[in-house]
């Protein structure tokens, strides 16, 4: 596709709040998974004696 303008790009052609909403749910929730991991690994370690 080939945008007019940067207002164009962003808009979507009216779909533009679904498009970059989407987006961001789903970099939250992938910042939320690696943020548990991180937290699980850390409580798993310190439960089994061992320090990171």
């Amino acid at each position: 596709m080939q945008w007019g303008s940067w207002a164009e790009f962003w808009a979507m052609g009216g779909y533009g709040l679904y498009v970059w909403g989407s987006f961001a749910v789903t970099l939250v929730c992938m910042a939320g998974e690696m943020t548990s991991l991180v937290v699980n690994e850390r409580a798993a370690q310190t439960h089994n004696g061992e320090q990171a």
